[in-house]
């Protein structure tokens, strides 16, 4: 069964793991619709809805062109086409306040902060479908996703990570998990995916 590919329909009757990717595929598609739709309502590009909602709710330190780029996994090119139309557009300020005065920090404009409350809840019927999933079969749910996060993580295909388990503040008990910044245990529905506090452990 191997040699078939997890695309293949004949797999996927044999095989859980195939159709659980190809479910997971389905979902990816649909979040995509969601955010085109969105963006196309507003006369911007997808990346773009991505870049103001992601400035509005992050740290200055993630909000220039490197991170950014590093956070989409895109070019920094991409990255600074996308700012430069954001900016025609006056739905952001960039900020040369920096001791590098070739670089910049993002900051969202009143115009652009307006954009972001219209377009934020994109994926809100994806949120409302959990929403009535029963709390043990979410909680089993998310534990597996965090879990496929990290492995993605560790193998370099996604690159950003701002969750517990990526984090200095981090470990594992025979409890369960630990908090040294909250200084707590943390359930496995505790563990974040995009802390504000996270710092990389060394």
């Amino acid at each position: 069964m191997k040699d078939k590919s997890t695309f293949d329909p004949t797999r996927q009757q044999e095989d859980l793991s195939s159709k659980i990717v190809i479910g997971l595929e389905r979902i990816s598609q649909a979040f995509k619709v969601l955010l085109w739709n969105k963006a196309k309502e507003f006369g911007l590009s997808p990346i773009q809805i991505q870049i103001l909602i992601f400035v509005a709710h992050h740290k200055s330190e993630h909000n220039n062109v490197s991170a950014l780029a590093q956070e989409f996994n895109v070019t920094k090119p991409t990255i600074s086409d996308a700012i430069r139309i954001l900016d025609k557009k006056s739905l952001i300020i960039k900020d040369y306040s920096s001791e590098d005065n070739r670089s910049y920090t993002i900051l969202l404009s009143s115009l652009g902060s307006e954009i972001v409350k219209s377009t934020q809840h994109f994926a809100g019927g994806l949120s409302d479908f959990f929403d009535d999933v029963m709390p043990e079969e979410k909680e089993g749910f998310f534990k597996v996703l965090t879990q496929l996060i990290s492995k993605l993580n560790k193998e370099g295909i996604l690159t950003v990570q701002r969750t517990c388990f990526a984090c200095k503040f981090y470990e594992k008990t025979r409890a369960n998990h630990y908090c040294h910044l909250l200084e707590k245990q943390l359930k496995h529905e505790d563990i974040r995916l995009d802390c504000i506090e996270f710092e990389e452990r060394p």
